[in-house]
């Protein structure tokens, strides 16, 4: 039996081993936001300061470990043998959880996930041991119901807290600092860097150090009586250097202090998150321990010792923390997390992930009329002061260091600071705050205060934070049935179902790896050139037009080619897979559509001929994509309903005009490249000729409607598919002649629009 139990600590081991890269995966949004977001350096840098954030923060985090003993439930109330399940049981559904999140890009909370897993899996042991001794002890008794409702109040709590915090702090930095603060920074960028690093220093150090492993009590003690004196000299040092920085050696201090806050905030979080991670692992390890010396049997052995303290070992710790950092560094699935919260806290405006709803609609339009009658109080002069030291154009001179970055070093340091502040209170409390709701919502209130969210995007942003806010709320409810139901499986399914459910887990994990690899691919593949927007020239636009309309048009062809042969097998899975590629390429379409008033603005004054044509082509492939969009979603539509299937007539119609529309693609493919010998007029001939055979077909179909041999459905999708057959062509072939008057123009040619 205890080999039994030691193989399930390994196990346990193991599964933190792979939980670890998950969260850190999911997590690494919530240090690396603010500098990625502000490019306060290069990307391997702002790793290197991460990273060593990291391991110092890790030997910080043993005070932390207890939440996972007795922060949930009375574990003395629990028998070895229960209390290793609800460990099991808890890790599998953490994985599960945290990689279907990470794998849709959804920055989740490793520590709601945690504290509901436990309390889902330790409600389930209840249940089921007063199922089974109806008059032993209530399910208040064994659920530590007073330190669970503080750590959920806490959780709740930080998100109302750092939204304002971020918020009101930001408004009074930016007030002082505006954003043309190259003048302000001279006068006052000694005095914030001190404030920001003597308050890194508290925080980190001062509230942090009750968690050290490696410190003796009386060290720890001797720091925290004397720690009036080592903020006062700390902000009388870091005043010196900052000035000396920035006054004789001419350093860029907010660089320093984003790149510096961003080891202190990756800091925070190892000291206040790993435990989300390793301290399942390292609880089960303990209650090994704790068995072996009892020598009682598993099943009647309370695990009463796990109330008392028990210290981590600092070598497990720093290990934890190597595993982070690696995982940090080459993980992919973290930077797609992180492209989330950076793009809805960006200064700029643009392309949009988030649609609008009614509830956003409802708040952005509130806050609009709030502000108009706030306005009509205070005095214009007042009003006309604010709004200049708030006006975003004077931002462009502050933010071109490192290219363009989303929003910039000030408000990075904002991010930072007040992050690492809420977090290490929290940590000094023993209540595992949410890094991710903190960081999250304190990003979000420094983008409202510097009104990153203007009229043009406001209601996308806020739809946007409320998407990934019911992703929260959703987290601790699917984190509690998952681990509720876990626990159940494994318990009454004994050993066979416990390595079943590790192998289901294994597996899942797989699917999702090779779900996101092939989504990142795809989008690598026509996204990356619509981001990389630099200084535009005609031959640039000349290129990037032809990329889009070459790789396009080929790739929209395909899924028109793919729904006629899965329709006519009326294969469901196959149109679902088509619609999905369908979806993929429609956001890319939509972004490039969105970015094109970036992609114009670049251009030089004399290049507003080319401007002309460029725009045009992003708009007919946007027709394109709606018209792919209205043959494949009909098609499944048709296929779902389960109406009759087409005539095998209408199927070989369908088929000799996708060989048509195929062949014209591949030609204006060519053509667009430059490896045809055909002429543009010699296109306008096919695309005629195919226009009448579309035409032909849809007589064919009237003569079968006159005949009564199809019914009202089946004519419905036919000529569906053949008017968006014609729009295909139409709008294929009007994308192409615009990037000939693209070509011609970018030239010096004059170029007749109507002659082509």
């Amino acid at each position: 039996m205890e080999t039994y139990y030691m193989i399930l600590v390994g196990i346990l081991f193991i599964l933190a081993f792979s939980d670890l890269i998950v969260g850190v995966s999911n997590d690494a949004v919530n240090f690396l936001n603010s500098a990625i977001g502000s490019k306060a350096g290069s990307f391997n840098t702002i790793m290197i300061f991460a990273a060593l954030g990291i391991l110092f923060g890790a030997v910080f985090s043993s005070g932390m470990m207890e939440v996972a003993r007795k922060g949930i439930f009375h574990p003395d109330h629990f028998y070895f043998s229960e209390i290793m399940l609800v460990f099991l049981a808890v890790m599998l559904a953490d994985i599960i959880l945290l990689d279907l999140f990470n794998t849709f890009g959804m920055p989740t909370s490793t520590t709601v996930s945690i504290v509901f897993e436990l309390l889902g899996a330790a409600v389930a042991m209840a249940t089921i041991k007063i199922y089974q001794q109806p008059n032993h002890l209530g399910l208040g008794e064994y659920i530590n119901s007073a330190k669970a409702l503080a750590i959920i109040s806490g959780i709740l709590m930080s998100v109302v807290i750092s939204l304002l915090g971020g918020a009101i702090v930001q408004y009074f930095v930016r007030l002082v600092f505006t954003f043309n603060y190259e003048k302000t920074m001279k006068r006052y960028g000694a005095i914030w860097g001190a404030l920001s690093f003597s308050g890194i220093v508290y925080f980190i150090l001062i509230k942090g150090i009750k968690g050290a492993s490696f410190m003796t009590a009386d060290m720890k003690q001797s720091i925290l009586d004397d720690w009036s004196r080592i903020i006062l000299v700390s902000f009388v040092v870091f005043l010196v250097l900052f000035f000396i920085l920035q006054n004789v050696l001419k350093v860029n201090i907010l660089r320093i202090i984003v790149l510096v806050g961003t080891f202190a905030l990756a800091t925070a979080f190892a000291s206040n998150d790993l435990v989300n991670f390793i301290g399942v692992p390292m609880a089960a390890y303990h209650s090994y321990q704790f068995f072996i010396e009892s020598g009682q049997a598993a099943d009647g052995f309370l695990m009463g010792d796990l109330k008392g303290k028990v210290s981590t070992e600092t070598w497990m710790l720093l290990a934890s923390g190597l595993v982070m950092v690696l995982t940090l560094r080459f993980s992919r699935k973290a930077r797609s997390v992180t492209e989330t919260e950076v793009n809805l806290g960006r200064q700029e405006e643009g392309y949009e992930r988030f649609g609008s709803n009614m509830f956003a609609r409802i708040v952005v339009q509130s806050v609009v009329n709030a502000h108009k009658v706030l306005s009509s109080m205070v005095p214009m002069s007042w009003n006309n002061a604010i709004a200049s030291r708030f006006s975003p154009k004077r931002a462009s001179e502050s933010m071109k260091e490192g290219g363009e970055p989303h929003f910039d070093m000030l408000r990075a340091s904002v991010n930072i600071l007040m992050a690492a502040i809420l977090i290490s209170i929290g940590t000094s409390m023993h209540l595992p705050l949410s890094t991710t709701y903190v960081t999250f919502m304190v990003a979000m209130g420094t983008s409202l205060s510097d009104r990153a969210w203007g009229r043009e995007s406001a209601v996308y942003r806020v739809s946007g934070v409320l998407a990934v806010i019911g992703g929260w709320f959703f987290t601790a409810l699917f984190a509690f049935t998952l681990a509720f139901i876990i626990l159940n499986v494994i318990y009454f399914g004994g050993k066979f179902a416990i390595f079943a459910v590790i192998g289901l887990a294994i597996f899942f994990i797989y699917q999702t790896h090779f779900l996101h690899k092939k989504r990142e691919a795809k989008k690598n593949k026509l996204f990356k050139e619509a981001q990389e927007i630099g200084k535009m020239t005609n031959d640039k636009l000349v290129a990037k037009s032809q990329a889009t309309v070459s790789s396009f048009m080929g790739e929209l062809d395909r899924l028109v080619q793919d729904t006629i042969l899965q329709l006519s097998t009326e294969n469901k899975r196959g149109l679902r897979s088509i619609f999905a590629d369908y979806l993929d390429l429609n956001e890319i379409t939509k972004n490039k559509k969105a970015n094109v008033s970036k992609v114009i603005d670049k251009l030089a004054d004399d290049s507003l001929e080319t401007g002309y044509h460029y725009v045009q082509v992003m708009d007919y492939l946007r027709e394109v994509t709606h018209s792919v969009r209205h043959i494949v979603e009909p098609a499944l539509a048709h296929v779902e309903n389960s109406h009759k299937p087409l005539k095998q007539v209408q199927l070989e119609d369908l088929k000799g005009l996708g060989d048509i529309i195929s062949d014209f693609v591949g030609k204006a493919t060519a053509f667009v490249e430059g490896h045809s010998s055909e002429s543009f007029e010699d296109l306008g001939n096919q695309k005629n000729a195919i226009l009448k055979e579309i035409g032909k077909a849809r007589k064919r179909q009237i003569k079968r409607i006159k005949a009564n041999e199809v019914g009202t459905r089946n004519s419905m999708l036919y000529f569906e598919l053949l008017n968006e057959m014609k729009n295909f062509i139409l709008f294929s072939y009007a994308m192409v002649k615009s990037h000939v008057g693209l070509v011609t123009t970018a030239s010096g040619e004059s170029y007749d629009e109507e002659v082509g």
